[in-house]
């Protein structure tokens, strides 16, 4: 089934989610979630994977374990692509982000010496303004508070060398354009324009070499 947009009650759902996070609406709301929420985003998803990859979709239970908030549901669906990509859906509108949340430490050190070569810093920056031209933000997801060890703090790339990774993110608000095909083209236009970015980040980063209970 190709995707045609979400429904209005796909954002009612998760209107009613946030005002009341139980057991009792997610139950008498189910046929919603699936109908109305999970089926145009499964749509919408195999229709990017030929050219973005297959997506999961995260489970829509919270991890309660270690926190505070014992809510049970997550007020948004979220999916990932396999060949790199993140799109989520809320009451918000949808938002779509690329790159390399988190870096392993090796990853990072990579990145950074890379950020700080002349050539290679010079070619991040001026492919992230060229994204920025598009509304595109790009950004770590953490960043130190001063410059990492052995790198000038009045580098000119300073704000680059101090994050812990580097994403690609754009979303838009909520609106009668999810309920058509708007979607599809926001989000192949973003993953598309953010190509150039991903291919710095593989050709200078690249993946860990690291063993995953080392690092995370």
């Amino acid at each position: 089934m190709a995707f045609k947009g979400w429904p209005a009650e796909a954002i009612e759902f998760y209107e009613g989610l946030e005002a009341d996070n139980t057991k009792a609406y997610w139950t008498e709301h189910k046929t919603i979630y699936e109908q109305a929420v999970r089926a145009p985003m499964t749509a919408l998803l195999d229709d990017l994977a030929p050219e973005f990859g297959e997506a999961k979709i995260f489970r829509p239970f919270r991890d309660v374990r270690f926190s505070k908030d014992k809510s049970p549901y997550k007020t948004a669906m979220a999916a990932s692509l396999a060949g790199g990509g993140y799109v989520q859906f809320s009451s918000n509108g949808l938002g779509v982000g690329s790159g390399m949340y988190m870096m392993a430490s090796d990853q990072l050190e990579r990145y950074r010496a890379a950020v700080a070569d002349d050539v290679s810093g010079t070619e991040l920056q001026a492919l992230i303004a060229k994204l920025g031209k598009r509304d595109i933000v790009v950004s770590g997801h953490d960043a130190l508070k001063t410059a990492p060890k052995g790198y000038p703090r009045d580098h000119a790339r300073i704000d680059l060398l101090r994050n812990k990774g580097l994403v690609s993110w754009q979303e838009w608000p909520a609106g009668e354009w999810l309920g058509t095909s708007a979607p599809k083209k926001r989000l192949t236009d973003f993953l598309r324009a953010c190509q150039p970015v991903n291919k710095w980040l593989a050709a200078h980063v690249g993946p860990t070499t690291l063993e995953a209970s080392r690092w995370g």
